[in-house]
């Protein structure tokens, strides 16, 4: 198992926070997402390292941006 955190920009609700674990959710191999609203943390649990492009194609579909450094 893989756990992996990112940064998502623009989440203010809990429909926000819904729609990032479902969508993220979608991606082969995720096992768990932990969306943490106040931080803008999601937690992704999988079983192998995931395509970060995949976390954010995920992210976008949902309606938001994933923070890169």
């Amino acid at each position: 198992m893989v756990t992996e955190k990112y940064m998502v920009k623009g989440m203010t609700c809990g429909h926000c926070v819904n729609s990032v674990s479902t969508e993220v959710g979608t991606i082969p191999g995720v096992t768990e997402v932990a969306v943490d609203l106040a931080s803008g943390e999601v937690t992704v649990t999988s079983a192998a390292a995931l395509d970060p492009a995949a976390v954010a194609a995920a992210v976008d579909e949902a309606g938001y941006e994933l923070v890169t450094a």
